[in-house]
């Protein structure tokens, strides 16, 4: 699978573009899954629930399933935090995983940056950046050689990836 990460500061617009690339990729016949990265606790199931109630009993995993969809939750109970590899495991096989966050690790990524957050750039010091979306618009291309889009350029964006997908093989 080919794994592409949207990497930026919070408040950036990571979310946002996935949002809008994801049905535009969907359209270019693209079979699409995405991972995100939570930096603070979060749970998807809600005290009450029969699942709550099985993972609150000391169920290792809780697998929900009815006939639109299925979650499996995983307890780390005491176990460390697993790596984006061993979460791409995971996962059924796609043509692209779009990963939101994790932009420590070694995988290509998209840098997503919004001069109006003040942060610094991502891209000088990660060599794992092959563009950036960035609002304003940086120019073309980057001093690395790297292409820079605006933000809000969905299309040349797709077009940007699906290249890149389909080069992949």
């Amino acid at each position: 699978m080919k794994v592409l990460g949207l990497a930026g500061w919070s408040g950036a617009g990571k979310t946002s573009l996935i949002e809008r690339l994801l049905p535009a990729l969907i359209a270019r016949g693209l079979r699409v899954s995405t991972i995100k990265h939570a930096h603070h606790v979060f749970d998807v199931d809600r005290p009450g629930k029969d699942s709550f109630r099985h993972r609150a009993a000391g169920a290792a995993e809780v697998l929900v399933a009815s006939a639109a969809r299925f979650a499996l939750l995983h307890e780390h109970r005491d176990a460390p935090e697993p790596t984006l590899d061993q979460l791409l495991a995971r996962l059924a096989p796609v043509d692209l995983v779009l990963v939101e966050g994790f932009r420590n690790q070694p995988h290509d990524k998209i840098e997503v940056y919004r001069a109006s957050l003040g942060k610094p750039r991502l891209a000088p010091a990660d060599p794992h950046v092959i563009a950036i979306a960035a609002d304003p618009p940086l120019g073309e291309p980057d001093a690395l050689g790297r292409p820079c889009f605006a933000l809000a350029d969905t299309a040349a964006l797709t077009d940007f990836i699906v290249a890149r997908v389909k080069a992949a093989g």
